[in-house]
């Protein structure tokens, strides 16, 4: 962290090292963060796993996650970490402990750092300021994702041709444009990556049905834009990034499925004409058939599978961040 982002984390009580938005990130925290996880990434194996050998991360996640609970916890044993998972369906969540009373009881077991997940938005926040331990946001409710954020810059960075991965600025993502299709209104991923890209200059299409994206679904700002017609946004893109259907949001909304398929799903006629060297992208999980057909999600412009890997890399270095006393410094290879 800069010294200015770190002084304005403590003053409202979270520990520094805490990723609850990627509005806290500088330019210069995000070029810190890659240049870390690089560093990290290239160090043997038994050098990395003396790096948090023996700090205790737990891992409480109050919605079902694969990618990223699976990333976090294998990150943090790579660097010799002991953790814990506690899930609301095998804890005493389950019979109406609060969040503060959870995170406190961590705590008090010996945690030095929680990473969460939560359906409430603002969870993280909360669980900072009660237990004054670093908190990563590893999703909470329609909110943000910052680590997919970063991932996904990441995988940007290392796939889209031209682009320099080890010059992180202002302008680094100059002239590209990233279309974010899907259901953009409940996705704490289109929010992450649309507060995210444009401060490294890239310029962002929010695509979807006024059903999935509202006017006012992020409060756009500068570098984001809304286009409806996919077709015409495919045709100025050199990512595209689907987003999942999440039914389980949809109560109250009529969307008719088979239109929806019709209009956005990314599929290899529409890839083809549109957009053929356009990078592919999902944070998963996916559904084949809906936003996004087997054949694209499988097919050489793909970087879905390298998203997960690079979310790997890149959740050593946050963690790094979190409980690393020499900081960003003091890895070195």
């Amino acid at each position: 962290m800069t010294p200015t982002i770190q002084g304005a984390v403590k003053s409202l009580g979270y520990a520094a090292g805490s990723l609850l938005t990627v509005t806290s990130l500088s330019v210069e925290d995000v070029a810190a963060i890659l240049a870390a996880t690089d560093r990290i990434e290239r160090m043997a194996d038994a050098e990395r796993v003396r790096l948090l050998a023996g700090r205790r991360i737990a891992l409480l996640f109050y919605e079902s996650s694969t990618r990223t609970r699976t990333s976090f916890e294998l990150a943090a044993k790579s660097l010799g970490a002991i953790t814990t998972l506690v899930s609301d369906k095998s804890s005493s969540i389950e019979k109406g402990e609060s969040l503060k009373d959870t995170g406190l009881t961590l705590r008090a077991l010996g945690a030095e750092c929680i990473i969460l997940r939560h359906a409430n938005s603002g969870a993280p926040y909360l669980l900072a300021k009660s237990t004054g331990l670093p908190v990563l946001n590893a999703g909470d409710g329609m909110h943000e994702h910052p680590s997919q954020a970063l991932l996904d810059l990441r995988t940007i960075l290392v796939r889209v041709p031209g682009l320099n991965a080890g010059r992180i600025d202002e302008k680094t993502l100059a002239g590209v444009t990233v279309v974010i299709t899907g259901d953009i209104l409940h996705s704490r991923v289109a929010r992450s990556n649309a507060m995210l890209l444009p401060r490294l200059g890239a310029r962002v299409l929010l695509c979807g049905p006024k059903e999935l994206l509202p006017e006012s679904a992020l409060g756009l700002g500068a570098g984001v834009e809304i286009e409806r017609d996919f077709d015409k946004a495919l045709k100025q893109a050199q990512v595209a990034m689907m987003l999942r259907i999440q039914r389980e949001r949809l109560a109250g909304l009529e969307l008719d499925l088979g239109d929806y398929i019709a209009r956005y799903q990314l599929n290899e006629e529409r890839l083809a004409a549109c957009a053929p060297g356009a990078l592919v992208m999902h944070p998963g999980p996916m559904i084949r058939g809906l936003e996004i057909s087997g054949e694209v999600a499988d097919g050489p412009n793909s970087a879905i599978e390298e998203q997960v890997r690079h979310g790997l890399s890149v959740r050593t270095a946050l963690l790094v961040r979190a409980l690393s006393t020499g900081g960003f410094e003091s890895v070195t290879v």
